[in-house]
């Protein structure tokens, strides 16, 4: 990973695998990718999706949000921040149209940068992501455990408190989850727990942002628009899902039966393929 330093002196950790020669990123399809990470992560290319977009001659990029990594923090930042450090990062690569995918927390990010940046985003998709908040049972119902999230709804500072004392509920994972967390998609479990105490830091910035104005409304997210939910998520319920597709004008939805939180991402291949399709 390359730290990128930004205008406001932060500096972020961008992990990109470089020019493609199979493809244009304008008339012919999207050659450019950016993977929005989930909650936590390192910022490192997660091996099934790097795989999975070498497969297909793609470039992949990943930008690690303040507060993960090596990245600095940015106490009370929002969901639309996330594309402004992806737009100067993009300028600073030299790339000018990209797609943008997000796997659970990464989801929100994916489609702030294509709210945001609808110039040079052609087409996002998100997995698993959750809906932009809103305090009533509806929102909650069917999480395993929120207790991080209801505690950003206190504050910052009390989500960090939080996450000093809380457990890991393996209740929330289903079974074809650990399947894939010891299969296809160990590397993502593994990349989780080598976050380490940024993850502490960088979660609860993440969890703040989640549960406050997200900066933009998902009426504002007007490229081609994919959202894939599993039936039986304990983390994020279907129910998000639902709401998002419902928000965001002619959104693809595929409620995945049997797929949990982290067994949905098998759909990721197809999805890269959607998103790189000519249009």
């Amino acid at each position: 990973m390359t730290p990128l330093h930004l205008a406001d002196g932060r500096t972020v950790l961008v992990a990109d695998t470089g020019p493609t020669t199979t493809g244009s990123t304008t008339g012919t399809g999207t050659a450019t990718v950016v993977w929005h990470h989930e909650t936590p992560h390192t910022g490192a290319h997660l091996a099934p999706v790097l795989a999975a977009a070498t497969a297909r001659g793609l470039r992949l990029v990943a930008v690690t949000r303040p507060g993960f990594g090596g990245a600095d923090p940015l106490p009370g930042r929002t969901v639309a921040d996330g594309a402004r450090d992806l737009e100067q990062v993009l300028d600073t690569l030299g790339i000018d149209r990209v797609a943008a995918i997000g796997g659970s927390g990464g989801g929100p990010h994916a489609l702030a940068a294509a709210a945001l940046l609808p110039d040079r985003v052609t087409a996002v998709a998100t997995f698993a992501s959750p809906a932009p908040f809103v305090d009533a049972p509806a929102w909650w119902d069917g999480m395993a455990d929120d207790g991080g999230l209801r505690a950003a709804v206190l504050g910052r500072e009390v989500r960090l408190t939080w996450a000093d004392t809380a457990g890991f509920d393996p209740a929330q994972f289903t079974d074809t989850d650990w399947a894939a967390l010891d299969g296809d998609w160990a590397a993502l479990g593994q990349d989780a727990q080598a976050a380490g105490e940024t993850g502490r830091v960088g979660s609860a910035d993440d969890d703040r942002a989640f549960v406050t104005g997200w900066g933009f409304a998902l009426t504002d997210v007007h490229v081609p628009t994919l959202v894939e939910q599993g039936v039986d998520d304990r983390v994020v319920p279907v129910a998000h899902g639902r709401a998002i597709a419902a928000a965001v004008p002619g959104a693809v939805f595929h409620e995945r039966p049997g797929a949990g939180h982290v067994s949905v991402l098998a759909g990721v291949p197809a999805a890269l393929d959607w998103l790189a399709a000519p249009r």
